[in-house]
């Protein structure tokens, strides 16, 4: 039995929590509340204008100032330069830091894929599962599986992500949980997976629009995500929980991301949703899409 695609997209809405909070964006900003700081960054499809008052905004801790459109750029404090900072989703804690990417070291839309993960990861019975975090940048996702009970292999070409990702580990008091810390090419780790045998209960795919891997290797989504998600189909074990993909490139769409899946997964039956990932105003109204996914999950 092949997999059933979800007949209408899903949005799966991010709201604020204890460390993180949207408060009001527009005019192509947003104004965000990581732990104790408030952060103005740019977001182009902010078109409407902000419910916030200037003086509000102005009060900002750090602003960043972009240099072009591939999310370089500078920040701007309001007293000294901020260095790492602790925050946390539900059990989980983790370090924000101030990136040259205008992101904080992590990406807040995304606590919806791991409200999910947690939820499939601490489904499974009668084994510890083996989940797949690849392109797992600080490893945000790694810690939630393994503190929801996995055993992980976290792979990232990015020496410097894995570095911190470890520290982060450290940091929620998950040292001594079963990590695999990997800096490699997720293709190319993936292939060598595929050869000895190996497979998972569950596989978290999050590649960028474009990336370089640890030996030089070009990373395009357009041209290798197919074969990628056709090798990470054959490491998922007979009994799999589910697999994961989330794309930022803005000509692709959870809709596109679904029909791979399910061109891979023929076979294994379960349910195919598909949508895009939406940050939340804390008014709870006006929200901003910044991603897409699609996702598979067994029946079991």
């Amino acid at each position: 039995m092949d997999p059933t695609i979800a007949a209408a997209p899903i949005v799966m809405r991010t709201t604020g929590w204890a460390d993180y909070a949207l408060l009001d964006s527009g005019h192509g900003k947003k104004l965000e509340r990581y732990g104790r700081y408030t952060v103005v960054r740019p977001e182009p499809q902010c078109f409407w204008a902000p419910r916030l008052d200037q003086k509000v905004w102005d009060t900002a801790d750090a602003v960043f100032d972009p240099t072009d459109e591939d999310e370089a750029g500078r920040w701007r404090f309001k007293g000294k330069p901020l260095e790492k900072f602790p925050l946390g989703w539900d059990e989980v804690k983790f370090n924000g830091q101030f990136t040259p990417f205008r992101h904080l070291a992590f990406f807040p839309e995304q606590a919806a894929n791991w409200a999910w993960q947690n939820e499939r990861v601490s489904a499974i019975r009668g084994k510890q599962p083996k989940v797949l975090n690849l392109f797992g940048y600080t490893g945000v996702a790694s810690l939630v599986c393994a503190a929801a009970g996995a055993a992980v292999t976290h792979v990232d070409a990015s020496k410097k992500s894995v570095g911190f990702a470890r520290e982060n580990a450290a940091f929620a008091g998950l040292a001594d949980k079963p990590i695999r810390w990997i800096v490699e090419d997720a293709r190319r780790f993936v292939a060598r997976e595929v050869r000895r045998g190996n497979t998972y209960d569950g596989v978290i795919l999050d590649p960028p629009k474009f990336g370089r891997g640890a030996d030089g290797e070009v990373w395009r989504l357009f041209e290798d995500l197919a074969a990628l998600t056709a090798d990470c189909a054959r490491l998922l074990s007979p009994d799999a929980s589910f697999l994961l993909m989330n794309a930022y490139a803005a000509r692709v769409s959870g809709a596109a991301l679904s029909g791979l899946l399910a061109q891979e997964l023929k076979g294994r039956g379960g349910v195919i949703d598909w949508g895009e990932l939406a940050l939340v105003e804390e008014k709870g109204d006006r929200q901003i899409g910044l991603s897409f996914f699609a996702r598979w999950a067994s029946e079991g």
